[in-house]
């Protein structure tokens, strides 16, 4: 069987590679002109673009056709297919996902599942759901851990501004911190697949120990993500803190795609989590 998932899952290339997992690019638009997320524009490309731009990017889900292209590609090698898709509260493409189905050429079981998460926890979720399916699992196995891991998962986030969230329609309940007249960094992560405050702190460097003590939080970690949307400094010292938790060489490092960065802007730093706190 195969796995399918979106963009947003900011899956490191490699990884896409050594478990054969099909990644759909999101549709990023900067005026008239449309890129495929990490194929027409990289995020160094985009982050580049965002400071120059006086055009506020946008984004777009995968068309129907773009999905069951997917699915009948992978039905030539194999009848079972699953596809596991980003939070269906903050984007329409675990819809589309699923309306793609009708739309094949070839006959294939193909099921989508909701993560309910973006990011890399959402990644996590794909990386565990592909690695059983590499080891032999069938479809229903295969969803069955999906399930499993997804309350597995988390993530914390600080932000240097939220008004990127606020114009895209993201910003679900984290909208409290508005209404601060103060100059706070926000803590933000998701909740049932929805954007929801996790604390604030009037320092960034105080906002960050808030990412660590997180991380530090947990009692068994299986996989560990730091990504960051053009702060790489912060991100490199914030792996380096993490590395007495947990192997450095081990946890992953990322810079957010574009479909992400377009919601949050430049500034976010973010660590994701797969394990358990007790």
């Amino acid at each position: 069987m195969k796995i399918v998932t979106d963009s947003v899952a900011d899956l490191p290339s490699d990884v896409v590679k050594d478990l054969g997992i099909m990644v759909i690019p999101m549709l990023v638009r900067f005026g008239e002109k449309v890129y495929r997320d990490g194929i027409d524009l990289t995020a160094d490309q985009f982050y580049k673009k965002l400071k120059q731009s006086k055009i506020l990017p946008g984004t777009s889900v995968p068309s129907p056709g773009t999905f069951a292209e997917a699915y009948d590609r992978l039905a030539e090698d194999t009848n079972q297919v699953l596809a596991i898709i980003l939070s269906s509260k903050l984007s329409g493409t675990y819809e589309v996902a699923k309306q793609s189905i009708g739309l094949m050429k070839r006959k294939c079981r193909v099921d989508v599942v909701d993560s309910e998460w973006a990011t890399m926890a959402e990644g996590f979720i794909v990386m565990t759901a592909a690695k059983a399916a590499q080891a032999g699992a069938s479809l229903d196995e295969v969803i069955e851990i999906t399930r499993k891991t997804i309350p597995r998962v988390d993530f914390l986030c600080t932000f240097d501004t939220l008004e990127y969230l606020r114009r895209g329609g993201r910003i679900g309940k984290a909208q409290t911190f508005l209404g601060s007249v103060l100059r706070v960094n926000p803590l933000i992560t998701l909740r049932d697949g929805v954007v929801e405050p996790a604390g604030k702190a009037h320092f960034r460097a105080k906002a960050i120990q808030h990412l660590h003590s997180f991380a530090m939080s947990y009692s068994c970690i299986e996989g560990m993500a730091v990504e960051d949307t053009a702060c790489p400094d912060e991100a490199e010292t914030l792996v380096e803190q993490l590395s007495a938790k947990f192997p450095k060489e081990h946890i992953y490092r990322s810079k957010m795609t574009p479909a992400i960065g377009t919601h949050t802007g430049p500034g976010l730093l973010l660590v994701a989590i797969l394990g358990d706190k007790s």
